[in-house]
């Protein structure tokens, strides 16, 4: 990329996603509501877990907001944590915890009780400044500190994931459009100047990341003096060119995907050694 491509390019702006938390809830309820008996042990994209499951870990997540962050509760973890690894480890095991205890629960009570906690947990989020550091911070991004505003847009990430996967469990329609995917989308790109971390190049070359697709977008990395840096937009002459649409591109990032599958649905033009490293890209914890 030469010098002056730069100034084609914008730097990557917050997401502020809270009004789309209400209507992704109606969309849950309405989905969940009309759920046969059968359609609840349905098994789903979410390893080991049924739609019953996927229910549960969103309950979950409502109570440990509303715990943690709303009243307070410390959050202390009970086994040491001295790297990504171990905080990848110690929140299977929370997740495996809670969907294990969570079997002896029935549906309704699992959704009366997400309804219930909906509500709070959308009001909560409200009261937060969007620009002081969460509680938590978005580790998939290779962040320490997060704004609430990222925070919050991980969680929006996670509530429309774990429904699209119990949406496709049950054949039912997806969430898909730009009104819904996007804003998904948006948020996990956020994570490939983690992924190439350790990706070597000289300063100033670039990958051109292109999602196909009404939900999609261009984005633009560049190595910068001490790392990779994201932004929106396409430049000139990049040095390597990743394209994909945006099923692809939303399940690669939420290990949807293997990486052998993913290889052939994507289409890199230009410097492979830079292109190929979105295939070990996650916007989740894993």
């Amino acid at each position: 990329m030469k010098p002056g491509d730069h100034a084609k390019l914008t730097p990557m702006q917050p997401v502020f996603l809270l009004d789309r938390f209400a209507r992704l809830h109606r969309e849950l309820m309405s989905l969940l509501r009309g759920l046969s008996p059968n359609d609840w042990s349905r098994p789903t994209a979410c390893a080991l877990w049924s739609v019953k499951d996927i229910v549960a870990h969103l309950l979950d997540s409502s109570i440990r907001r509303l715990s943690f962050g709303r009243d307070g509760l410390p959050s202390t973890p009970d086994t040491p944590i001295s790297n990504y690894a171990d905080l990848v480890r110690y929140l299977n095991r929370l997740n495996a915890e809670w969907v294990t205890a969570s079997r002896r629960l029935s549906p309704q009570v699992l959704v009366d009780l997400l309804d219930f906690t909906a509500g709070q947990v959308h009001a909560f989020f409200r009261s937060l400044d969007p620009h002081t550091p969460a509680l938590f911070p978005v580790a998939w991004a290779g962040e320490d500190v997060s704004p609430n505003w990222f925070d919050i847009g991980r969680e929006y990430t996670e509530r429309w994931l774990h429904q699209q996967q119990i949406r496709e469990a049950v054949g039912a329609p997806a969430l898909t459009g730009r009104e819904w995917l996007h804003p998904t989308l948006d948020v996990f790109v956020r994570a490939l100047p983690f992924t190439y971390r350790q990706v070597e190049a000289s300063p100033g070359r670039s990958v051109r990341f292109e999602i196909l697709g009404d939900a999609g977008g261009v984005w633009t990395l560049v190595r910068g003096a001490t790392g990779w840096v994201l932004f929106n937009g396409s430049g000139n002459d990049p040095d390597a060119v990743v394209k994909l649409d945006q099923e692809t591109a939303w399940k690669l990032l939420s290990k949807g995907l293997d990486q052998g599958a993913a290889r052939t649905r994507i289409r890199i033009e230009g410097d492979h050694h830079l292109g190929e490293p979105v295939l070990g890209s996650l916007a989740v914890m894993a």
